[in-house]
Order: C-alpha cells, then structure tokens, then sequence
C-alpha cells in the first residue's frame, strides 16, 4: 500500500520558475528536512496531478528531473519512491593530515568547466533507438565499413540543421562526423598546419585545442580577450608581423573561459583580415545550443563573404558527455583533406550511435530534451546568480551569460587563486585552476560550471569560496 500524501505544496503559478521546477525542488526540500525518507512511495503521476490541480505532464516532467538527478527511483511494475541520499552534510571540520597527496584527494563536489548535467540524458531513448537498429533485417548493412567522412544520411541530417538554424550554406560533401570535437580539431591541425607555421589562439583560451595545434607543429601566438571578444588590434598587429600565420582558434558565442560574446564589428573585422591575409577561421561552437535569451548569435562561419573557415561542434553536450561525437565543416578541398588523415587514425566513425541518434533526432526527442534541459539550465544559472550575490556580491565582478553553462568570476582584490584552489581542494571542493585556460601567466579569473550541481552543492561550494576570497 502506498504511503499517504503528507505534505503540501504550494504553487505559485505568478513566478517565472516553470511550475514543474517548483513541484521538484519541493520534493526536494521536503527529503532533506527529513518529511520524506528513503523508500518512502510517491503517488502515481495521476493522482499528484490531481492532488496540485496541474496537468499531468507537468508533474511527469518534475519526477524526471527527480530521478535524473538521484533524489527518486523507479522501479517497473511497483512505483516510483525515494531514493537513499545523503542529505546532511557535516560541518566538522575533518582531521589535518600531513603530507597530503593531491592524487589522493577525492572531491564530493566538482565546479567543472561547464559540462551539461549527464543525469538528464535521454539515455533510454538513446538505448530504444540502438536495439531498434540491431532488429532491423538489414541490420547486415551497417556492421561493415562505411564513409569515413560519417553516415551519410547522418551528415544530410546535421547538415540541415547546421543551414536552417545556424545559418551556414554547406552541402553534405563539406562536412565530416568525428569522435567529438577533439577530433575534428585534431583533423583540422593536421590538415592546415606544418612546422613553422603559426595560429592565433584566444588568451585566455581553450588549452586542448593549443596543445593539438602545437601537436600538429605551429607555434601559438595568444590574443587577449576583451570585454566583447578577441583584441582586434592585437590580431592585425601579428599579421604585420608574421608572413606564416595559417588560422585562428576562436569561440565567439561564449568565449572559452570567459563566457564573452563577440561584438558585430569585431566578427566582421575578422572575417575581412581573414580573406586580405588568406588565414583560416576555426570556429569551435562549443555550446551554440545552451542559449537563454532571443535567440543564439549565428556564428561567423555563416557570413556570406567569409573565404576561409573551419566550423567545429558536438552532440556530445547535447545527449551525453560520454557519447563522443562531433563534426566539422569547410570547404571541399579541406574535407578531402580532413577524409585521408581520418583514414590512418580511425577508418570510419560509429556508425550504428550515429544512426541511433539519427532517430532520436527525426523523432523529435532531442529537440524535447534541449527545451526541457534549457529550462532546468536556465533555473539554476539564475539561483547561482542569487548565490554571487548574496556571499560573493562585495568580493568578485562577474556578468550574468546568456547562455553556456558556467560563470565566469574575477575578484575584486588581488589574490592568488591557485593558493584558493588547493585550499578548496582540501575540503573536498574541486574548481578549475586559472592555469588549466592561461597562456603564461595565469589570469584572474574563475570559470564555475554549475549544470551538473544541485542548488544544495552550489550554495556549499559558493559559501566555502566566499570564506577564502
């Protein structure tokens, strides 16, 4: 028998927190103040429908972000219930140890770099969608070798969306599926890049991507980033300079760290040195998707009169962070390029997950998973923002994105992050190091992803970083 509803909640259908975010952070509440225990059933979706007088799929929506995010479980044929979670964190202060060995080291909590909330993945349509495949008769068909450069009704897929959403005009021929966007800047260096020659690179800026370009034998040369985007001056400067500069690495929607937008002049001003000095633009889109104002900005590589240009994104932010697959798109000759080198490191990509997600994506389900992930998103950007400001507000500057899942924070007297950092460490609380995104010497800043943390983990983390800056 199931146990009687004991509380109530309250809803306030006034505010802009979407009211299936309400119903799930009550929940939520009403576990941690201990009214709901673990293993504790909750009604069915029906009866809490009625129970709130909302419609049902409102209260289906809140108990799958409950169960995403571990604070329910259900279980076929009997119910959903609550989850055994600890709720109370103690505040003793734990033991000094001497001679401590980060390795050993092992975070509760973790400020990534703007990683999405692996716990909304739709991962059992993702899983549908593979077996569907494996029941085919023709199933025969796809277990041999394909198109290196992807499946091809895959790419016509991402293709479509690439020109209708983002503006760009490419054809199926000028663009490869890679294993995520690693890859794809992997195969673009080794494309354009020979010793000697040098590539621009934002500062500070994304280091996985300077460490291939390097790989692939060119020479950075950094770029400060300003308020709104790239230091143009400092990009004309090089190019009076150096006769070998073959690209630049730029993140114009939301700058990599510091979340920055380029401004319109700046884009523009790009795209004009790019077809005088004949350098490539590659463009990593990193999270075009995770937008919360109008609309996103259309990236540089959809303006009409750019020459030279390598678009880079992923789904693997999209679906899953361990589903690793990515794309990038140029021109012709480059892919042609791009297809020879895929061949010696990786014959072909995976074809059976692309067309899974292939199906995914012609069923509709990811556009529903990208507006309900907004939406969760949106939430808790906006609770860290009341975070910032009520431990951080006298401390830190910091702008409030529209979009990207992390805040980027510079504090207002001079301190030495890195000391802030390991300190946090030794409490169990991981941030990204200033050097882990600096050239040489380390900025002043911290780039916070708050997407896969819980209110309950952020407001910890903010309060333990409030104590140290």
């Amino acid at each position: 028998m199931l146990r009687p509803w004991q509380f109530e909640i309250q809803l306030d259908k006034k505010s802009d927190k979407a009211l299936y975010l309400q119903i799930a952070d009550a929940i939520i509440s009403a576990i941690q103040s201990g009214n709901l225990s673990a293993g504790n059933a909750l009604p069915g979706s029906r009866k809490l429908a009625e129970l709130l007088n909302v419609n049902r799929n409102t209260v289906v929506e809140a108990l799958d972000v409950l169960i995403a995010e571990g604070w329910l479980v259900s279980i076929d044929r009997k119910g959903t219930f609550i989850a055994e979670v600890q709720t109370n964190i103690s505040s003793a202060k734990p033991e000094k140890k001497a001679n401590i060995n980060k390795e050993e080291l092992k975070p509760h909590l973790a400020f990534d770099d703007g990683l999405p909330d692996s716990r909304l993945a739709p991962m059992n349509d993702l899983a549908r969608a593979y077996r569907e495949i494996f029941n085919r008769k023709s199933r025969w068909q796809i277990m041999g070798y394909s198109n290196e450069l992807g499946d091809i009704e895959f790419r016509k897929a991402i293709v479509q969306m690439l020109n209708f959403k983002r503006g760009l005009n490419i054809s199926s021929d000028q663009i490869c599926i890679t294993r995520g966007s690693q890859m794809a800047m992997y195969l673009t260096s080794h494309c354009l890049f020979s010793k000697g020659d040098f590539v621009m690179v934002e500062n500070p800026g994304y280091k996985p991507a300077w460490e291939t370009f390097e790989n692939a034998g060119a020479t950075l040369l950094p770029v400060n980033v300003e308020n709104d985007g790239l230091a143009i001056d400092e990009v004309e400067n090089y190019l009076k300079k150096y006769k070998s500069i073959k690209a630049i690495y730029v993140t114009p929607h939301h700058q990599f760290p510091t979340t920055v937008t380029m401004s319109l002049k700046k884009r523009l001003k790009l795209v004009e040195l790019s077809n005088q000095y004949g350098f490539t633009i590659i463009e990593d889109d990193y999270d075009n998707e995770f937008h919360f104002g109008q609309r996103p900005i259309l990236p540089i590589s959809s303006y009409g009169n750019v020459q030279n240009f390598v678009y880079i994104g992923t789904l693997s932010k999209i679906v899953a962070p361990a589903l690793r697959i990515g794309y990038l798109a140029t021109s012709i000759t480059n892919i042609e390029k791009v297809a020879k080198h895929r061949k010696i490191i990786d014959v072909q990509g995976d074809n059976i997950m692309e067309e899974a997600v292939l199906n995914l994506i012609n069923e509709g389900q990811i556009k529903r998973h990208l507006k309900k992930a907004n939406l969760i998103y949106k939430s808790k950007r906006d609770f860290f923002e009341k975070l910032c400001k009520q431990y951080l507000e006298d401390k830190i500057t910091y702008t409030k994105p529209e979009g990207g899942l992390a805040y980027w924070i510079v504090p207002k007297s001079e301190i030495d992050l890195q000391e802030v950092c390991e300190n946090l460490l030794q409490k169990g609380i991981k941030i990204m190091s200033p050097e882990k995104f600096s050239f040489k010497t380390p900025v002043s800043g911290l780039r916070l992803g708050y997407a896969s943390l819980t209110e309950k983990q952020m407001e910890e983390g903010i309060i333990a970083l409030s104590k140290l800056l």
